[in-house]
């Protein structure tokens, strides 16, 4: 397969599947910490409106499915992809940060969970799946 054909096929992949697994977390966290009574985690907007009475335990799923979605994307990337597998790893993990820095300036949330899952989450993730990967 030509290099570059393999490359976009390879960070396509890793993004689907990094977003699945994301999706994948967030939607079986209502499961593993309920969420508080009332809250629709369908809706923003309820979320918006009640997100004073979640806990620290309410942000540990989505932190870690920040994290896990942009690691296992990083590192399918990494598998398939010819040439460049860090860059094109940390090109996973930035897709996913805009996506981190979307959410954080959509929902009010606290800035201490605001700055350990953009720091944390993304970049050092993708270059984990990218380490991951080689092995």
């Amino acid at each position: 397969m030509n290099p570059i054909l393999r490359n976009i096929l390879a960070v396509v992949a890793g993004l689907v599947i990094g977003a699945l697994i994301n999706s994948g977390i967030i939607a079986i966290s209502g499961s593993i910490v309920p969420l508080p009574e009332g809250v629709d985690p369908n809706d923003i907007e309820s979320i918006k409106a009640n997100i004073h009475r979640y806990s620290t335990m309410h942000f540990i799923m989505p932190f870690l499915a920040h994290a896990i979605g942009t690691l296992f994307g990083a590192f399918i990337c990494a598998k398939i992809a010819a040439s460049k597998k860090l860059i094109l790893s940390l090109v996973i993990g930035v897709f996913f940060l805009l996506g981190g820095i979307m959410m954080v300036t959509m929902l009010p949330s606290p800035a201490w969970f605001n700055a350990l899952d953009l720091v944390v989450a993304y970049l050092p993730m993708a270059w984990l799946g990218f380490i991951l990967a080689k092995k």
